[in-house]
């Protein structure tokens, strides 16, 4: 195919989240036409399955204003965008009413099984930019169905792909056969049936970041309801516990960001919630009742628990965009030039330098990776950021370069900052916020 045929076809985008769809209007907006593939029964499906999640940043944060536009004639009005929506707010009352001002553009039901070059698998050389990309679909009645496509923007996520509990980065041993008392998301407390299963139990949570916190939060709620007496959380930390753990507190730009941790630090000092650091799982036994006992690396053996919840980050699924040629960091399987904005090696912050179109190219022209996928397995990403980013990359793609190149971004910092972000030892020192770290004042 032509490169002259190859634009007149449309501008694939994996995934109907509010990335996904914010880059089919930019897309729209620069009269190009967009196809979203997306893999659930309604946009936002990955959004809606944390729908009892309250989100820390307002509304006023998380609607793109060129979607906001797009909404407008249909009577949409957006929410008081000083509150903060649930993750089912911003599904029901945004992400739905976006995907439907789309229209057909949108497709449901629709998971991408693989993404190529047209003719060219990835060793091959020939002629690989003048053709299109091939896009293999797999739908919800069993169709399969190859889409040709100019461009290709990868919005989908990684909420589908979450961390195991092991340490070392691998599932712990015995960690698939506990699958049945282990969890991978915040439980929804307000469910009866997942109340019935934390009231009155031990609860490990491994993690240390807003997923973890919102957990402690919530279990320390329910000890001290009617229904939870005996409510008990075992909190698991891979390092130590420091100035900053609990986040940024009062100092945090986004406060509701702030406060998660400032409820996660209550929980522990009110002791509901009990704190165990430098502890890294190798293993996940069961004892003659059931109950779990997590061994750590050093030989540690905890006291059994009855569930454990694992919010230990998430990862990128590249197994359908293999055949494509990605220039990614060997380490966050983030974009080669984003990474070392976003290592949580290098820096703890949660400012992020503005980045558009040229920090998430790769190698394979025309191929994207955008939202929480461009993140890889770093975390602090935030809607804002996606929203940038695919203004950005609709830009380049329509051959608008001093619009793409334009990237205007001012993110509100955590209040966390100073030095590597990523550290094990339970009695390091880290350096206090009001040091010479990365994103100083």
């Amino acid at each position: 195919m032509n490169a002259s045929a190859t634009t007149e076809l449309p501008v694939v985008v994996i995934g109907a989240g509010p990335v996904g769809l914010a880059a089919a209007v930019h897309l729209v907006d620069q009269g190009i036409e967009p196809l979203v593939l997306e893999a659930g029964r309604a946009a936002g499906a990955a959004v809606r399955e944390w729908s009892h999640v309250r989100l820390f940043s307002t509304w006023g944060e998380v609607v793109d204003p060129a979607a906001e536009k797009l909404l407008a004639p249909t009577g949409w009005t957006r929410p008081d965008p000083a509150t903060y929506p649930s993750g089912g707010d911003w599904a029901d009352r945004y992400l739905q009413p976006l995907a439907d001002a789309l229209g057909d553009r949108v497709r449901l039901g629709a998971t991408v099984t693989g993404v190529s070059r047209s003719g060219r698998d990835r060793i091959v050389d020939a002629d690989r930019e003048r053709q299109s990309f091939v896009v293999h679909v797999a739908h919800a009645d069993g169709r399969e169905e190859r889409i040709f496509a100019r461009a290709v923007i990868d919005a989908s996520g990684t909420w589908a792909t979450p961390s195991p509990a092991g340490g070392s980065g691998l599932p712990a041993l015995g960690e698939k056969a506990a699958a049945d008392r282990i969890g991978y998301r915040v439980p929804d407390l307000e469910d009866p049936a997942v109340r019935a299963r934390y009231a009155g139990r031990r609860t490990a949570v491994i993690g240390s970041g807003a997923s973890a916190f919102t957990a402690l939060a919530h279990l320390a709620d329910l000890a001290e309801s009617g229904d939870g007496a005996g409510t008990k959380g075992l909190w698991i930390l891979r390092r130590g516990i420091f100035g900053s753990t609990f986040g940024g507190g009062e100092a945090d730009q986004l406060p509701a960001r702030g406060a998660l941790g400032l409820a996660a630090k209550a929980a522990v000092d009110e002791g509901h919630v009990d704190a165990v650091t430098g502890f890294r799982t190798e293993a996940i036994e069961r004892d003659a009742d059931g109950r779990l006992i997590l061994v750590g690396e050093d030989g540690r053996r905890l006291d059994a628990v009855d569930e454990v919840i694992v919010l230990t980050g998430f990862r990128p699924d590249l197994s359908f965009i293999d055949e494509l040629r990605l220039g990614l960091d060997e380490r966050l399987q983030a974009p080669v030039a984003l990474a070392p904005l976003i290592d949580p090696n290098q820096h703890s912050c949660g400012t992020v330098y503005p980045h558009g179109h040229r920090e998430l190219s790769h190698p394979e022209q025309g191929a994207y990776l955008v939202g929480m996928k461009s993140y890889g397995r770093a975390p602090t990403f935030l809607a804002m950021t996606g929203y940038e980013q695919v203004r950005s990359v609709a830009a380049a793609i329509a051959g608008d370069l001093d619009s793409a190149d334009r990237v205007e971004l001012n993110l509100p910092e955590t209040g966390v900052c100073g030095g590597a972000g990523l550290f094990d030892t339970p009695d390091a020192q880290q350096p206090d916020g009001d040091g010479g770290g990365c994103c100083g004042s």
